[in-house]
């Protein structure tokens, strides 16, 4: 009986975690980051304020560690470089490398899109989500950069362009930004936005 306690409350310490995020996502996304306050993360979470403090220090904590989960959309500790998509990639030829990245992009962006926009949101009279906005933007400005020196390593990029150049293309059309403004406010579906990502990227990118 005594074996398994360890693994019980590590999994309820775990649940509760998630409960939290959950919350504090539902509310940044909702009412904002720079109106929703940690009392009321907690109320929505159902726990004790002093738990969220004692589970996560700071607002931005909670944010950080957020952003993390949904990019990922999972709580495992592996880097987006290191993704089984990723690998998939990189291997496969010019176009077929095109397609697996939007379709990854739009699986990640309709989770984190929202919640990306508070941040972005906050970041204009906030320093430190200001710093945390362009923290995002350099990780995606990197596995943009990998990605496209994989592409540039298989075909000749249009107009002789280089692999920094092809990174800040695909940076902008991959944006959060840009899925918001398509799928958000003018109501294109997942599927449009898609096929139009990879006809911007083939036509950008390949000869």
């Amino acid at each position: 009986m005594g074996t398994r306690r360890p693994g019980v409350r590590a999994a309820r310490t775990a649940a509760n975690r998630a409960r939290m995020l959950e919350a504090a996502r539902e509310l940044f996304t909702a009412h904002g980051y720079t109106a929703t306050t940690m009392k009321a993360i907690a109320e929505r979470a159902g726990m004790a304020v002093q738990t969220l403090y004692f589970t996560f220090a700071t607002k931005r904590a909670i944010l950080s560690e957020l952003l993390d989960v949904e990019i990922a959309g999972d709580a495992e500790p592996v880097a987006t470089l290191d993704r089984p998509w990723v690998a998939a990639a990189v291997a496969a030829p010019p176009a077929e490398q095109l397609r697996l990245q939007v379709a990854a992009a739009g699986e990640i962006l309709e989770r984190v899109t929202p919640l990306l926009e508070a941040v972005r949101s906050a970041a204009a009279n906030d320093p430190e989500i200001a710093e945390l906005w362009r923290t995002n933007i350099e990780q995606r400005r990197t596995v943009q950069l990998r990605l496209a020196e994989a592409l540039a390593a298989k075909t000749a990029l249009r107009g002789g362009m280089d692999a920094s150049r092809a990174a800040d293309i695909a940076l902008a059309v991959l944006a959060p930004e840009t899925y918001h403004l398509l799928v958000g406010e003018r109501g294109w579906s997942a599927g449009q936005w898609r096929e139009w990502a990879v006809d911007a990227l083939t036509r950008q990118l390949l000869d």
